[in-house]
């Protein structure tokens, strides 16, 4: 996650959605950063909803991001697992819809088959998120570009889904419901995805107010099951040196991992630390609000205010 500095903060502190969006100056940056290092970068992987930041990035970032990859002839893979978890729109993005696929944004590339996306540009998904189906281990890609499906053919040989998987994924995306199957708890894809989105909302919701009320600066979440919270206030002081310069990543990590321990270890709660998805940042985090019963989910929110009155009493 990488945080551009040249983004000002907002007035609560927070550090917007516009900070993470990748643009030219940040991947030429990182270019240059890992050929200093030796390696020679050949993939973009846009995580598109992002996780953990549960933001899209608006058409115009994956725009760039694709033009600036087909320039450097550095393929982009773009990862839309949480596509079908896009609940409200964006708070901030306002070029377009809260959520396009980057195959609709590459489509019509000169020269190209199928979509036209061309043969820098490749697409994947799963059920395992939008469906609540990580078990079934079904997914898709699609690319155009023939080096590489031939050898994805070549692997699916070998470990092609089940007949019996594909034939349940398929009754399961096209079979319709009827009131007598919602009564029973059966839901269609037409009836689940919304309630999905409905119930990601609220809850969603409730945690942003609870965060808001505490003073807790976040992302302003409009897909996936995550808020990115920024939890800088509660890291212990810095120990090396005299505190002032550029602080050692150990250091970084160990301020860190500290405020983490103190979270589970003491109050209950258990976030994911940005450090473990490489946030230049320490101190941020991230809040599933979706693995949890309703009573489980307000005893968290309780235990996050009693974490923050206390640590500021004291």
């Amino acid at each position: 996650l990488g945080y551009h500095p040249e983004v000002s903060v907002t007035d609560n502190g927070a550090v917007p959605p516009e900070a993470y969006y990748p643009n030219r100056s940040a991947l030429d940056a990182a270019v240059e950063a890992s050929r200093a290092r030796g390696v020679e970068p050949k993939i973009l992987l846009l995580s598109h909803p992002n996780n953990p930041l549960g933001v899209c990035y608006p058409p115009s970032v994956v725009r760039e991001c694709i033009e600036w990859g087909r320039e450097n002839e550095i393929h982009i893979v773009s990862d839309e697992i949480y596509a079908g978890s896009v609940y409200r729109e964006s708070a901030t993005n306002t070029d377009g819809p809260t959520f396009e696929s980057a195959l609709s944004v590459a489509a019509g590339h000169k020269g190209g088959d199928g979509l036209g996306i061309g043969p820098y540009v490749h697409f994947v998904y799963a059920l395992s998120k939008d469906f609540c189906l990580s078990g079934l281990r079904v997914g898709a890609a699609y690319s155009e570009n023939p080096d590489i499906r031939l050898p994805m053919q070549k692997l699916n040989d070998l470990c092609q889904i089940s007949s019996q998987t594909q034939l349940l994924v398929e009754k399961m995306l096209t079979a319709p419901s009827t009131s007598q199957d919602r009564e029973e708890g059966y839901w269609s894809t037409d009836d689940f995805l919304p309630e999905a989105r409905r119930r990601m909302k609220a809850r969603c919701e409730k945690l942003e107010s609870r965060l808001n009320e505490a003073g807790i600066p976040h992302l302003a979440s409009d897909s996936g099951m995550f808020v990115w919270m920024d939890m800088r206030e509660f890291l212990p002081p810095r120990e090396d040196g005299d505190g002032r310069g550029e602080e050692s990543q150990e250091s970084i990590d160990t301020r860190e991992r500290t405020l983490y321990l103190e979270l589970l270890q003491k109050h209950g709660l258990l976030f994911t630390p940005g450090r473990s998805m490489k946030n230049e940042l320490p101190g941020f985090f991230r809040c599933v609000f979706t693995a949890a019963s309703d009573h489980e989910f307000d005893l968290g929110l309780e235990r996050i205010v009693k974490f923050v009155n206390e640590k500021r009493a004291t």
